[in-house]
């Protein structure tokens, strides 16, 4: 799922990046700056950022317009452990990848790929200058789920399968499943939880 971080949510995500901010690294993949806050020692940087730059190929191999656009309406990519596979945060013009969905290996680049591009049209939508309370949300939604749906049949079908069936069916959602209202500190919780988990386990 992609979100648009709202205000209140928004102080959470930078609390989050200030919190780790003595361990933040900048990069450049393709040209495109990446701020990677790594809160998860099981986890290496260096993975996370090579399948970033996979998604990002992908995008510029079959949608290359798109790639276009990321780079003129969004100043920052954030990887960061976040509630959500992606959101788009407007007040910096930052899209988040979250730093455990781009660890996965039993996922290809290509939802990855899409996320980032879901976002992308939040921080295309936002660039138009409408007032955030002006927009129908569940609107706005679908049509990030469309260019997720368009994106996926730009793939060869292997690649694009898991991307067009996961738009297809959030497309088919009605508008309080499309766009749901989140609890953001139950959300932050159960990731906590998880990540406790995940380095107990380590130890």
């Amino acid at each position: 799922m992609g979100v648009r971080v709202p205000p209140f949510a928004l102080k959470q995500v930078k609390g989050q990046r200030s919190e780790v901010r003595a361990i933040a690294e900048t990069y450049l993949v393709h040209g495109l700056p990446i701020v990677v806050d790594n809160t998860r020692p099981d986890i290496a940087t260096s993975d996370v950022l090579q399948r970033f730059g996979e998604a990002i190929q992908l995008i510029d191999r079959y949608q290359p317009w798109r790639l276009r656009h990321l780079r003129r309406d969004v100043c920052e990519f954030r990887i960061v452990r976040f509630p959500s596979r992606g959101a788009f945060v407007p007040g910096d013009r930052a899209i988040i990848t979250e730093l455990t969905f781009l660890a996965r290996r039993d996922i290809s680049a290509a939802p990855i790929a899409a996320s980032i591009l879901h976002e992308g049209m939040h921080a295309r939508i936002e660039a138009k200058g409408l007032a955030a309370a002006s927009r129908d949300s569940a609107r706005e939604e679908r049509i990030c789920r469309r260019i997720e749906l368009s994106f996926g049949q730009a793939l060869p079908v292997a690649l694009g399968a898991d991307v067009v069936e996961r738009a297809a069916w959030a497309l088919a959602l009605s508008d309080q499943e499309v766009a749901p209202t989140i609890d953001w500190a139950e959300a932050r919780r159960r990731q906590d939880a998880v990540d406790r988990s995940a380095l107990t386990g380590q130890e």
